[in-house]
């Protein structure tokens, strides 16, 4: 890596406008949707899935998304954070120069051995402008900073990317039981309630029987991280539940024009499962 690497800190981009600024109402946001969360059939997911929108709207889902860490403080080191880019197109998988990422509950370091160990990859980029500006990881690091104590991150925002290549960083990625994974997507956008309803539920389907090839832009907003995370998981065995489904029009919006919000947990099947 060039000598500007890991020298600067990304600060925050959608403090106050997606969660709270003010670290202590922050906190307790996030508590809450922990605690309220759904409890999936899984108790320590080795990858989640989880909804990147304004805490209002996707914060219930996502508490039911962290929920089985809370217990996990302790055991996990290191979050690889991976989620799509909505403001700006390019080829590959960004890496920023950042090395650490600010929200108000404080300061989360890039894990540098690990950037290090993606890095001669092909489809890795470092491309500043695709974390400037991009929610889907931003929105999802005060759950973990308020779930777990010390950890890094490697933060991936995905652009034009084929799953192959996705999965390729992830399986380099993978580790053991110190490493976990977080895969940032919204699902269906602004379809009438009932219509989204019958949208997500088959998006979660396809996620739980491993059909990547089925999941496109109409499914979810970070379909290409999904799938990746897919095609990765299919050799490690592990099975994908979906514990939460809902939408804005459940949470706190009108019905006429939602947005899909799914919670699913990736935990090793048991000694010779199928």
């Amino acid at each position: 890596m060039n000598a500007g690497f890991f020298q600067q800190t990304r600060p925050p981009a959608v403090a106050g406008m997606f969660y709270p600024d003010d670290p202590r109402e922050l906190g307790r946001w996030v508590e809450r949707f922990v605690e309220e969360g759904r409890p999936g059939g899984g108790t320590d997911p080795k990858a989640i899935i989880a909804p990147h929108a304004g805490y209002v709207y996707s914060g219930p889902v996502a508490g039911s998304a962290f929920r089985p860490w809370a217990g996990a403080r302790d055991r996990i080191e290191r979050i690889v954070l991976i989620g799509p880019s909505h403001h700006v197109w390019f080829d590959g998988i960004a890496l920023p120069r950042a090395g650490a990422f600010v929200t108000p509950l404080g300061r989360v370091p890039v894990d540098r051995e690990a950037v290090e160990r993606i890095a001669d990859l092909p489809q890795v980029c470092l491309f500043d402008p695709a974390h400037a500006a991009e929610h889907s990881l931003e929105v999802e690091l005060p759950f973990l900073q308020v779930l777990l104590d010390r950890f890094t991150i490697v933060p991936l925002v995905v652009g034009e990317a084929s799953d192959e290549e996705v999965a390729e960083v992830l399986d380099r990625l993978w580790g053991g039981p110190e490493t976990r994974i977080v895969v940032s997507s919204d699902l269906s956008h602004y379809h009438p309630y009932e219509m989204a309803v019958r949208l997500d539920r088959a998006t979660a389907e396809a996620i739980e029987e491993g059909r990547a090839e089925s999941l496109t832009s109409r499914n979810a907003c970070g379909f290409r991280a999904i799938r990746g995370l897919l095609r990765a998981q299919a050799a490690q065995n592990l099975a994908a539940e979906t514990v939460d489904l809902r939408n804005s029009g459940d949470t706190a919006g009108p019905r006429d024009r939602v947005v899909g919000y799914g919670a699913f947990q990736f935990e090793a099947r048991p000694a010779g499962g199928s």
